[in-house]
């Protein structure tokens, strides 16, 4: 089931910024917008369990659709 723009919260919004950019590890998005690494690895299990965000390998996320795009 996809996330709509209501079910985001600021951090979810800054880690889809750093998806739109490329692909990420939890520990880089961490550091970018200063959230711990397992808070990080939180927010991307989400997105992935709502199919926005795909696990490419241990560690490596993409963006497959950004739910404030829909």
């Amino acid at each position: 089931m996809a996330l709509s723009s209501d079910d985001l919260s600021e951090t979810d919004e800054k880690i889809l910024d750093q998806l739109q950019e490329g692909r990420v590890t939890p520990q880089f998005v961490a550091n970018q917008i200063d959230i711990s690494r397992p808070y990080a690895s939180d927010k991307l299990r989400r997105l992935v369990e709502h199919g926005h965000v795909v696990k490419l390998a241990s560690g490596l996320y993409e963006l497959k659709s950004d739910p404030r795009e829909l």
